[in-house]
């Protein structure tokens, strides 16, 4: 076995342990029989590559539902103000074994969470298994919206994420009159803005008209390692 295997198996043990020591009666049986194989491939396929540790995290996390009922969350992320719930959803139990008033239940808990101020995630079971990589980088440009990059990243880099961002909510080609608009500049330098991330192969010229002028631009298909 790698170090790192070993070390996770070690931490994960110390972790659960820590919180089952701290936890009795529903609440630590919770525990005991819900943190099964899909919760711990997440922690060892998904979040330990990416963190290293399991600071912050709580398994099995508890909160009331809008009926006052309560609600195991496979995980929780809470440093401080943040409250982020991740759930690991397998196919058969939360598609082709759902009736429609679980499927009520479930889309309603996850609305009334959000209104109490928790950020609700989920990750296939299958992509956690096949696809880890695509969930670290998410998850990643997830957590980053909570917490300041350990390097110093330049102004211009933010910039060019934030260009990127508003493509994906524009869902259509984006023009230098929206980066314009967005940033409050003008439209000379909108337009290197755009033309830099053609460069980098982020964006795409998009010819319109008889003189096939450069109006817009689209998003390639790989964007998501820039937004990680």
């Amino acid at each position: 076995m790698s170090g790192s295997f070993v070390a996770f198996e070690e931490i994960h043990n110390s972790f659960m342990q820590k919180h089952l020591a701290n936890r009795t009666g529903e609440r630590r049986r919770r525990l005991e029989q819900g943190h099964r194989h899909a919760e711990s491939l997440f922690l060892r396929n998904v979040w330990w590559p990416l963190r290293g540790n399991f600071q912050d995290l709580h398994p099995e996390y508890e909160v009331l539902d809008w009926r006052g009922r309560s609600y195991f969350a496979d995980l929780a992320w809470i440093p401080g103000y943040v409250k982020l719930i991740i759930e690991i959803k397998g196919y058969s139990t939360h598609v082709r074994d759902m009736d429609r008033h679980k499927y009520c239940n479930e889309l309603n808990r996850e609305t009334f969470l959000h209104a109490m101020g928790y950020n609700v995630i989920s990750f296939a079971y299958d992509d956690v298994e096949q696809q880890p990589d695509l969930c670290i980088t998410l998850l990643r440009m997830i957590l980053s919206r909570y917490q300041p990059a350990t390097p110093p990243i330049s102004r211009a880099i933010l910039a060019e994420k934030e260009i990127i961002r508003l493509a994906l909510q524009l869902a259509r080609c984006i023009r230098p009159k929206d980066v314009e608009d967005h940033f409050c500049i003008d439209h000379k330098t909108a337009v290197l803005m755009l033309k830099r991330l053609c460069e980098k192969g982020w964006l795409l010229p998009s010819p319109r008209g008889k003189g096939k002028r450069i109006v817009q631009y689209e998003l390639t298909h790989d964007i998501l390692q820039y937004l990680d």
